[in-house]
């Protein structure tokens, strides 16, 4: 069984490194609920999967390419819901940037998925730690999504 929610929690942030939203949606339950207020991303929401998605779509097509690196994953099952803390190096890169081309963010997840016949991710709390590279990159990201 926690190779199942290994396998979903790894399929999830592949399809959202490589821009696969049917995937990313496939893999969530709704409502989904989303605790970036670490990073300053506002309070914790309870949202649906086509909500988040047009967010990262505003966003992430931006970059030429980003890197979830997950490890090592702590899970823990009660029933039919599992709970997976990890540390995660999310590495967001431009290439040919002036003031340098990646944009990493340190910190951990605590994710939560629930079996409704497959594992699906039903929260993801991110605890922001520290961030390094060229603090300008989100916005030129943004920038270039709008495009």
């Amino acid at each position: 069984m926690t190779q199942e929610i290994t396998n979903a929690v790894q399929r999830f942030f592949s399809a959202v490194d490589g821009r696969d939203w049917q995937a990313v949606e496939a893999l969530m339950s709704s409502p989904f609920h989303l605790d970036y207020s670490s990073f300053g991303a506002g309070p914790a929401a309870e949202l649906t999967p086509a909500d988040i998605l047009t967010g990262w779509r505003t966003v992430l097509p931006g970059f030429d390419a980003t890197q979830h690196h997950l490890g090592p994953l702590d899970i823990q099952i009660t029933g039919n819901t599992a709970k997976v803390k990890a540390t995660v190096i999310a590495t967001h890169f431009i290439a040919g940037v002036e003031n340098g081309d990646t944009w990493t963010v340190h910190g951990d997840y605590v994710l939560r998925l629930i079996d409704d016949g497959e594992w699906k991710l039903s929260a993801n709390t991110f605890n922001f730690r520290f961030l390094t590279g060229n603090t300008e990159l989100p916005a030129l990201a943004q920038s270039r999504a709008a495009t």
